[in-house]
């Protein structure tokens, strides 16, 4: 329990650390730097941080602290509530980057930056967490940094499994991303969050269900089991196909290439009126049946 306690302490000084930076840096920065890089970078880093701690609690505290899948469920349901609360409109995501500049709501120069942004937030996170295992606060973390030179692939699976897994993942989340899109947060954040606690309960055996390049990337890129292009195929590929996907059934298109719509048909927003027969027409159709 005292491991919990601890890694309770770490989520929470995390969200607490990455608040205090985002305002700071929204009262500092000017908006568009602020939305299109600092945002997007402490969300990054508030994301991985949590995941790699999460995933200590996952791989080792079943067997090391007793702790079972409805408490780790619990944990991750409650941790992406957060997120959806704190992050000031962030997506910390890659494929949501993508997806913006695809519906044409974005640059290519902000899309850029927000890729660049969230890269550097979640290797920096990433770095930062080892450091803070390095303390030893707990068994756990104790065990994580004796273990943090030998760490193992998030990869259970064959590549073309471990893309369809991630791909079908990210097609779910962005098709539910973009029906919730106008919906007010206070429904939008629990129902992404229950989704993304389903997803990793069915998906994470597999892949560990990032759905997310940059949070892969950070967590899972440098291990050995699995060279770096398959890496990408599971965890990049992947997921912009099932990005694309969603747009494509959601939209009937992609904005940013084409506007023919290839999957339903756009009615026309002006309609014939009906109106009454004149009495010319009428006599002369009297005409023509005799």
């Amino acid at each position: 329990m005292a491991s919990l306690n601890v890694s309770l302490c770490f989520f929470f000084a995390t969200c607490a650390i990455c608040e205090v930076a985002r305002r700071a840096s929204k009262a500092l920065l000017p908006a568009g730097t602020y939305a299109s890089f600092a945002r997007e970078a402490v969300g990054a880093a508030q994301l991985a941080a949590c995941c790699l701690e999460m995933r200590v609690l996952v791989e080792l505290g079943p067997w090391a602290g007793g702790f079972g899948p409805d408490l780790l469920l619990t944990l991750v349901f409650l941790l992406f509530l957060v997120h959806g609360v704190t992050f000031d409109g962030a997506s910390a995501n890659p494929t949501v980057a993508l997806q913006e500049f695809l519906m044409v709501e974005a640059s290519l120069p902000n899309t850029l930056l927000k890729l660049s942004a969230q890269v550097l937030g979640a290797q920096a996170a990433c770095a930062l967490t080892q450091h803070c295992w390095a303390w030893e606060l707990s068994e756990l973390h104790l065990l994580q940094s004796l273990m943090a030179a030998h760490c193992s692939s998030t990869l259970r699976t064959s590549v073309l499994q471990g893309m369809l897994v991630e791909g079908a993942c990210t097609f779910f989340f962005h098709l539910s991303l973009l029906h919730l899109q106008h919906s007010l947060l206070v429904y939008r954040v629990p129902a992404l969050a229950l989704l993304v606690t389903l997803m990793a309960y069915t998906a994470g055996p597999y892949t560990s269900a990032f759905f997310n390049p940059a949070l892969a990337a950070s967590v899972t890129f440098h291990c050995p089991g699995n060279t770096l292009l398959e890496y990408a195929h599971v965890y990049c590929l992947g997921p912009v196909a099932g990005m694309i996907l969603a747009v494509l059934l959601h939209e009937g298109h992609l904005p940013r290439l084409f506007q023919r719509n290839l999957f339903y048909r756009q009615k026309s927003k002006y309609r014939t009126p009906r109106g009454k027969l004149s009495p010319g027409s009428v006599d002369t159709k009297m005409h023509k049946g005799e």
